[in-house]
């Protein structure tokens, strides 16, 4: 099917059969966009001082702040010096405090304090005072020997993280200091893995353990995460400000029961530096965050394609709450590593402020998994890119091939999906395309529902591969009346006002799947 045509002046026929919906807004529409938040209200400037209740569509956890021993220890009992690389005496400090019954915390007074690798272990709470930096080194030997991580979703052993932990419980890093990474032309960016996508490097038969990263002999290493307690249980990251990254930012991995609250990320003009990602852990809660990136800001993942696959771990049960996205890729996104399933995501009062995009969904066609049940609710964007993004082909420039959209390929355990997403009371300030849906042939985007969204963008929308989408009492500004459709079926648009040049929807509709939009109660306004 390949078919062009307008939808013009709609409201007048409408009129004549009784179905014309008033200009003015629904009962209700005004108070829930007043509840919606504005910038002021969220972020690490708005912090409060104690966690509210958790509140989220699927069952989670009331999570609590780990509780710590009444000792604490200054690291310059243990012979920190500033000027001096203080990397054995913080180490001392968390091991002596986690050997003592209840453990307690670890003081880093104000002054700037220079290490390599940090450890944090069961019961310790590692506090940065006001004033207090942490400045990591550059040089692969201060993060030698190798430990276990996981890289873009795949299990390998190299540098790990700056602050790094493994099988702790009850484990806190805190403060109103700041983590300062590397600089970009150090040691270990310069002998970083270049030149082609994990699975260049890593074949997913090898053994985990043969699978050595070290950086000795001049061998080339994996770029450390900022922060990343692997294997952990009862987690608290809160107030501190990372800056400089060499990678990801903060990144728990297999842990369950994590709360990241007030923290600050800088990590701008970083490639690939995402500011939270949440891989294959469950029961988190993230809230009063300020996140500016090189990459994407708030990122959920769950393993990559065949070793994503073989652990089988999914990120779920995870409430996002009263964050701020400034600069970033995406605003909050689930993938492309979804391999485990990203599932129970529940996003709410949150801004994102000169974000790229918005809510993006990616992943790609030898990822597996996917994610289901995510849910977005009073949310304000003011954005560069698209408000709704999929994007599950992705580039041959990474995958070769399997971008390629046709011929539909056969569902393999490599075949991921997204379904039963739910976005509602939004705000979207400006921004480029409403929605970029492009899914995969055999496996479509499907069960969209969008509702009370107020919207300004420059085009209007795409639905490739999609199967179940409904947009419900949206308003939509845009100079561009284009809805192109590629095997789009079972879209409706109810109670949706648009205002468009001259008044009218130009519909494109191409592919043998493709069927008739449904417009229910709909509007038409010229521009």
């Amino acid at each position: 099917m390949n078919t062009k045509h307008s939808l013009s002046s709609i409201g007048k026929l409408f009129l004549l059969t009784g179905l014309l919906v008033s200009l003015s807004s629904p009962a209700g529409a005004q108070e829930k966009k007043d509840a919606i938040p504005v910038r002021e209200q969220v972020g690490a400037q708005a912090l409060p001082p104690e966690i509210a209740p958790i509140t989220a569509p699927f069952d989670m956890p009331q999570l609590a702040r780990p509780q710590f021993g009444d000792y604490s220890l200054s690291i310059t009992e243990t012979g920190a010096k500033e000027g001096k690389m203080a990397t054995r005496a913080i180490q001392r400090a968390i091991d002596r405090v986690s050997a003592r019954q209840g453990g307690g915390t670890v003081i880093v007074p104000a002054g700037v304090w220079n290490t390599g690798r940090i450890e944090l272990k069961s019961n310790v709470n590692l506090h940065l005072e006001e004033g207090a930096e942490l400045h990591f080194s550059g040089n692969i030997k201060d993060y030698q020997p190798a430990v276990f991580t996981r890289n873009e979703g795949v299990e390998l052993y190299s540098l790990g993280a700056l602050i790094y932990a493994n099988g702790q419980r009850n484990i806190a890093l805190t403060g109103k200091g700041k983590l300062v990474g590397p600089s970009q032309d150090c040691e270990i960016q310069k002998r970083q893995m270049k030149g082609g996508v994990i699975e260049t490097y890593i074949n997913a038969d090898t053994p985990v353990k043969e699978r050595v990263y070290d950086g000795k002999r001049g061998k080339p290493v994996f770029l450390p995460m900022f922060v990343s307690p692997t294997n952990c249980r009862n987690v608290l990251i809160e107030g501190v400000t990372l800056e400089s990254t060499p990678f990801w930012n903060v990144v728990p991995v297999y842990c369950d029961s994590v709360i990241i609250r007030g923290i600050t990320v800088h990590s701008v003009g970083i490639p690939r530096g995402d500011g939270i990602d949440i891989e294959s852990t469950r029961n988190v809660l993230i809230e009063y965050s300020t996140l500016s990136c090189g990459d994407d800001c708030f990122t959920m993942k769950a393993g990559r394609c065949e070793d994503g696959l073989r652990v089988n771990k999914p990120s779920e049960n995870i409430v996002v709450r009263h964050c701020l996205a400034e600069k970033g890729h995406g605003g909050i996104t689930c993938g492309s590593e979804t391999a485990g399933m990203i599932r129970n995501l529940y996003v709410h009062d949150c801004v994102f402020d000169g974000t790229g995009t918005g809510l993006r969904f990616k992943t790609r066609r030898n990822r597996g998994g996917g994610g289901e049940n995510l849910t977005y609710e009073r949310i304000r964007m003011r954005l560069t890119g698209q408000p709704f993004v999929w994007d599950m082909l992705g580039s041959k420039t990474f995958v070769g091939d399997l971008a390629v959209r046709l011929p539909a390929r056969d569902i393999t355990p490599l075949t991921p999906t997204y379904k039963n997403i739910t976005a509602r009371d939004i705000i979207v300030e400006s921004g480029s395309q409403f929605i970029k849906a492009q899914g995969i042939p055999e496996t479509p985007v499907e069960n969209v529902w969008i509702e009370n969204v107020t919207a300004k963008t420059d085009k209007l929308m795409l639905f490739q591969d999609v199967d179940g989408f409904v947009l419900k009492n949206v308003t939509i500004e845009c100079p561009d009346p284009l809805i192109k459709m590629v095997d789009g079926r079972h879209i409706k648009f109810d109670q949706v006002h648009f205002t468009l040049p001259e008044g009218k929807v130009r519909i494109e509709q191409e592919g043998e799947l493709c069927k008739e939009p449904e417009f229910i109660r709909c509007l038409m306004r010229d521009l």
